[in-house]
C-alpha cells in the first residue's frame, strides 16, 4: 500500500473481550446509536430534508438514465401502499417480487414495508434458469402470495404457469411490452394510480420494530430454501451499525453504482439500505461481473463516479482489465472513491497491489480497502475491519451493538452472534429453528473462526471454514475445507472459478475444479471461440497451468490436509436445477459432491483416469 491513503472517516474498533472457561465473548465498547422503528422513516426524513436529491436511477430502453428523487419516491410509495391495502394484502397474503433490480421493484418493496405488507424478493434464476421449478414451487407454497410482480412478464410465463395458484394477481411493468400471453396481468401503472388515504398513514403507524419487513430466501445445506425473517429492527439496527463504523457515510451523500441482487442480503439490505438510510443515490447497474455483463458495468462506470464500492471479489477482478487499459475510465473510477469493500470470498494479493498502484497513478493516493463478515441472518453487517484496512483472510471484529461468542465445537471454534440485527427465525419452518440458537440466545453461524493472534484478540478474526463442510481423511486427520479452498482460489490467478474439496475417508485430498473457461481460452490462442468445454479443459496447455497450481500448493503444504493431491477439471457447469448453485451464486459443496459422486469415484480410482491431474510434492 502507498504511504498516502485518501482520508476517509472510519472508526477504529474498541473491543472488550472476556473469557468464561474455554468460551470467549467479544463486544464493542462503543454503544450503538439510536435508530428508527421502521426503515421507511428514513424515506420520509430525506423526502423532507433533501426532496430533490436523486434516490434511484436506472437506464431506460433508450439507454438514458431515468431518475427518481426522494420526494417522488415517497409520493409513489404512498400510492402503491394504498393499492396494496385495497387488495387486502398482508403478512398472510404477501407480495412476491420475481424480477431483478429496478426502480419499480424498489418502489414496490418500500410500499410493502411502508404499509406493513410482507414481501419477499426471489432470485430471478429460480424462474428463468431452472427447468423443473422445484425451488420456486416450494417458495410459492411457503409464502402463499396474494400478488406477484414480474417486471417483464413474458420470460416468467412458463414458470408462473407451473407454480402460481389461480386467483393470485400478476403485476407487470407494462401490458404493451412483454406481457404474458396466457396469464391475465395488471400493469404497474394501475397500482400507482391509487390515491393515498389516511388508511396508508394508519397502516404505517402500526409498523414497529418487531414487524417482519421481508423474507429473504437462502439455500441451506440440504438445498431446501430457507426463508429468513428480516424484521424492521434488524434492518434499522444494522444500518446504524454500518455507519457507526463507516462514519463517512454520515458526512456526505453516498453514491453507489451497484449490481448486487436485491433478493440477497448484500444487495437488498446492505447496499440498498445504506443508500436509503444515509440519503444517497443508487445507480442501478444492469451489468454483471461476467463476460456477458461486464461491458454494461464499464459503460455505467464511465458516467457514474461512485464514492464507494461494496462488492464481491469477482467484480474487482472482472473490472481490472478495463481499468488497466483505459486511463479515462481509471481516472473516473478513482475520482471520488473513498472505500473499496469486499466480502463473500477472499481477494488475492495481486489484485490489492495492482488496484492500489492504479489508484496512486490516477489520483496520487491509495484508497482504503476493507472487508467483513455477515450472513442473511445478521442483516448482514456483523464483523468488519477498520481504518487499518483489509488483509488476506482477516474478517475484523464485531460491530457496535452486537455480541460475538466463540465456542469450541470439536476441534474448531464456532462463531455465534447476538444483537438487534439477528433474525428471530425462519418463516413457517419450525424444523430449521431446532438448534439454530444456543442456550444463551446466540445464533449459531455454523462458521469456524480463529484469532489472528491468540495473545491479542484486537488483531481480529480469521475465517476457519464451515463446520459442516470439514471432514476426516482415512488417517483420522481433519481437512479444513474453507481455508484450503480459499488458498486455491487465491493462488488460481483467475483460472479457478470455484472448487469443491473431496472426500471423507480417503487417503488424500481431492478436488473438483470449476475452471474459468474464458481465462483458460487465453492459454490456447489457436482454438476457435466455439471450442467445447471438454476439449478446452483437456488441452495440454490448460492442464499444464493447473498442474503448476497443484504442484505449487503441494510444495508449500505443511501436511496431507493442506494441499490437493488429485483434481479433475469440470466441463459441465454447476446446475441451479440440482441445487448445486445457491441463490447467492455460490457453490453448494454438499450437493456438488452428492450429484457428482461418479466423478469423486473417478478421482480416487486406481489406476488414475486420464482426466485426473495429480500434484507432485517435492
Amino acid at each position: 500500500m502507498a504511504d498516502r491513503v485518501r482520508a476517509v472517516n472510519v472508526a477504529a474498533p474498541d473491543i472488550a473481550c472476556r473469557r468464561s472457561g474455554d468460551i470467549v465473548y467479544m463486544q464493542s465498547r462503543r454503544p450503538l446509536g439510536a435508530y428508527p422503528a421502521r426503515i421507511t422513516e428514513r424515506l420520509e426524513y430525506w423526502a423532507d430534508r433533501a426532496p430533490d436529491r436523486v434516490f434511484l436511477a436506472q437506464r431506460d430502453g433508450s439507454g438514458a438514465w431515468c431518475r427518481v428523487t426522494y420526494r417522488q419516491t415517497l409520493a409513489r410509495v404512498r400510492a402503491l401502499s394504498q393499492a396494496l391495502l385495497d387488495r387486502r394484502l398482508s403478512s398472510e397474503r404477501p407480495v412476491l417480487i420475481l424480477s431483478g433490480n429496478g426502480i419499480e421493484h424498489g418502489l414496490l418493496a418500500l410500499a410493502a414495508m411502508f404499509s406493513g405488507v410482507l414481501y419477499a424478493p426471489i432470485a430471478p434464476a429460480y424462474s428463468l434458469q431452472a427447468k423443473d421449478y422445484g425451488t420456486l414451487g416450494q417458495i410459492f407454497e411457503r409464502m402463499r402470495p396474494g400478488l406477484v410482480f414480474a417486471a417483464e412478464g413474458a420470460p416468467f410465463e412458463r414458470a408462473l404457469s407451473r407454480v402460481m395458484p389461480k386467483g393470485v394477481e400478476l403485476v407487470v411493468s407494462s401490458l404493451d411490452s412483454g406481457a404474458p400471453a396466457s396469464i391475465r396481468a395488471t400493469p404497474f401503472a394501475e397500482l400507482e394510480a391509487a390515491r393515498a388515504t389516511s388508511a396508508v398513514d394508519d397502516a404505517s403507524a402500526r409498523v414497529g420494530p418487531d414487524t417482519t419487513a421481508k423474507i429473504l430466501f437462502t439455500s441451506g445445506s440440504t438445498g431446501r430454501p430457507k426463508g429468513v425473517v428480516n424484521t424492521q429492527r434488524m434492518l434499522c439496527a444494522n444500518q446504524e451499525m454500518i455507519r457507526s463504523v463507516l462514519v463517512f457515510l454520515t458526512e456526505e451523500p453516498v453514491v453507489l453504482c451497484d449490481w448486487l441482487p436485491w433478493n440477497h442480503t448484500a444487495g437488498g439490505n446492505h447496499n440498498f439500505g445504506l443508500v436509503l438510510f444515509n440519503g444517497g443515490t443508487l445507480y442501478i447497474d444492469e451489468g454483471r461481473p461476467i463476460p456477458s455483463g461486464i461491458e454494461a458495468t464499464v459503460r455505467n462506470l464511465r458516467e457514474v463516479a461512485a464514492t464507494a464500492h461494496f462488492a464481491v471479489p469477482r467484480f474487482y477482478e472482472a473490472l481490472m482489465p478495463y481499468l488497466r487499459a483505459d486511463a479515462e475510465l481509471r481516472d473516473r473510477f478513482f475520482s471520488r472513491l473513498k472505500l473499496l469493500f469486499y466480502a463473500a470470498a477472499g481477494l488475492s494479493q495481486r489484485f490489492f497491489d495492482e488496484l492500489s498502484e492504479m489508484a496512486v497513478r490516477s489520483c496520487g493516493e491509495d484508497v482504503l480497502w476493507m472487508t467483513g463478515f455477515g450472513a442473511t441472518e445478521t442483516a448482514p453487517f456483523a464483523l468488519s475491519t477498520g481504518p487499518e484496512g483489509a488483509s488476506s483472510g482477516v474478517f475484523g471484529l464485531p460491530a457496535p451493538g452486537m455480541e460475538l461468542k466463540l465456542a469450541p465445537v470439536g476441534e474448531k471454534i464456532e462463531a455465534r452472534v447476538r444483537g438487534p440485527n439477528i433474525t428471530p427465525g425462519y418463516f413457517r419452518d419450525d424444523e430449521l429453528m431446532r438448534g439454530a440458537f444456543d442456550d444463551e440466545g446466540f445464533y449459531r453461524l455454523g462458521d469456524a473462526m480463529r484469532f489472528v493472534d491468540p495473545e491479542d484478540p484486537a488483531k481480529g478474526l480469521v475465517f476457519d471454514g464451515r463446520l459442516a463442510e470439514d471432514f476426516k481423511l482415512s488417517s483420522g486427520t481433519w481437512v479444513s475445507v474453507g481455508p484450503l479452498r480459499s488458498r486455491i482460489l487465491a493462488r488460481g490467478g483467475g483460472f479457478v472459478q470455484d472448487v469443491v474439496i473431496a472426500a471423507p475417508d480417503r487417503d488424500v485430498v481431492g478436488a473438483l475444479i470449476v475452471p474459468n473457461l474464458i481465462a483458460c481460452a487465453t492459454l490456447c490462442p489457436g482454438l476457435p471461440k466455439d471450442t467445447p468445454a471438454r476439449t478446452l479443459v483437456d488441452d495440454v496447455r490448460v492442464r499444464a497451468r493447473f498442474q503448476a497450481l497443484l504442484d505449487d500448493l503441494a510444495r508449500e503444504s505443511t501436511g496431507s490436509t493442506t494441499f490437493v493431491a488429485r483434481a479433475i477439471l469440470l466441463d459441465e457447469p454447476p446446475s441451479i436445477d440440482t441445487r448445486e448453485i445457491t441463490d447467492k451464486g455460490s457453490l453448494n459443496q454438499k450437493m456438488m459432491l452428492q450429484n457428482r459422486s461418479a466423478l469423486v469415484e473417478e478421482l480416487y480410482h486406481e489406476p488414475p483416469s486420464p482426466r485426473v491431474i495429480r500434484s507432485v510434492r517435492l
